[in-house]
């Protein structure tokens, strides 16, 4: 070990909680903690239901396209490129999620949908769970339903492209690098070719 005293992952005991904001998409908490040391502190967690997110591959070799969809979002003040995606409603299974939300945003169905991954969008302040799903050969099969607030545009990119420009500009959002990253592992995990050389 190069610092510390190997009670880094022990747990703090919770000793009270109480709601200081509750909004349509989240609320935040303070949350007393005591640490396995006898310290006290007090955090700020917030507490959202889990999203779940579809990257949708159509298409092999070089032909191999993305379908993803452009909006608004009023954090950064900037449009935003993303594979489609929301929040995973109560009771409602990860899977039939990231599916309702393919379908809502782009009329697509998945063909085949892969698990990709779970992981926690910030662990430091947040306990709800992101959910990356794989959708291969998705056809197009219903109209669009989109949500009151939602100006949405969907379209296929090239895969490729998308690769490289990951972290780049409309490509900004780091949930969707880490939804690309688990849809490769994914694919290499299932024995098919990477989205480079499919």
């Amino acid at each position: 070990m190069v610092a510390g005293d190997g009670r880094g992952g022990e747990r703090w005991n919770t000793l009270s909680t109480r709601m200081m904001y509750s909004g349509s998409v989240f609320s935040v908490h303070e949350k007393n903690s005591q640490a396995p040391d006898g310290r006290l502190g007090c955090f700020s967690v917030i507490k959202a239901r889990d999203w779940a997110v579809v990257v949708p591959i159509l298409g092999r070799g070089t032909e191999a396209r993305l379908l993803m969809v452009r909006q608004y979002r009023h954090g950064s003040d900037k449009p935003s490129l993303e594979f489609p995606g929301g929040v995973v409603e109560t009771d409602e299974a990860p899977e039939k999620a990231a599916a309702r939300e393919l379908a809502e945003e782009t009329g697509y169905f998945p063909g085949t949908l892969l698990h990709a991954g779970a992981v926690y969008p910030n662990p430091a302040i947040q306990g709800n769970r992101y959910h990356v799903f794989v959708a291969l050969e998705p056809y197009p099969a219903v109209e669009r339903h989109l949500d009151e607030h939602e100006i949405v545009d969907a379209d296929l990119y090239p895969a490729g492209e998308i690769l490289d420009s990951m972290g780049e500009g409309e490509l900004s959002h780091a949930l969707m690098c880490t939804a690309l990253f688990l849809a490769e592992k994914c694919l290499a995990s299932k024995g098919l070719p990477s989205l480079r050389r499919l």
